[in-house]
């Protein structure tokens, strides 16, 4: 898993990009990013615990986008990230498959970082 960056160094405009603020995310809860600009892959970002945490939004097996309907990553039960698919379960902490058909495998997670309470990834 890469370091994540200081969070006391400004944004830098070329090689990052502000997702949105953290109050934006519901604590428990995920909220999806749809690909910036010629960009082909959408970001979906997950707050637990006050912890800010970044994926690809694209499931290791299928690569398709996760989720059914708009920020709706979580089971019922907001303890894994599921897959509607073909119904792959993941772990919150590190993105890897517990079950379904990709299992061992794990969403790409994205480097991330607070600044001034926004939740700053980089631009690729």
């Amino acid at each position: 898993m890469p370091a994540e960056p200081p969070a006391d160094l400004p944004v830098d405009p070329g090689a990052e990009r502000i997702l949105c603020r953290v109050e934006d995310i519901p604590e428990g809860g995920a909220k999806g990013f749809p690909a910036p600009p010629g960009g082909f892959i959408g970001l979906f970002a997950l707050r637990r615990d006050g912890r800010v945490r970044v994926y690809v939004n694209s499931c290791p097996h299928a690569g398709l986008p996760l989720e059914p309907l708009p920020d709706r990553f979580l089971d019922p039960r907001r303890q894994v990230i599921l897959c509607a698919v073909h119904g792959a379960r993941f772990r919150i902490e590190d993105g890897m498959c517990l079950s379904g058909p990709c299992i061992g495998e794990a969403l790409e997670a994205v480097p991330v970082r607070i600044v001034e309470g926004q939740v700053v990834v980089p631009t690729v």
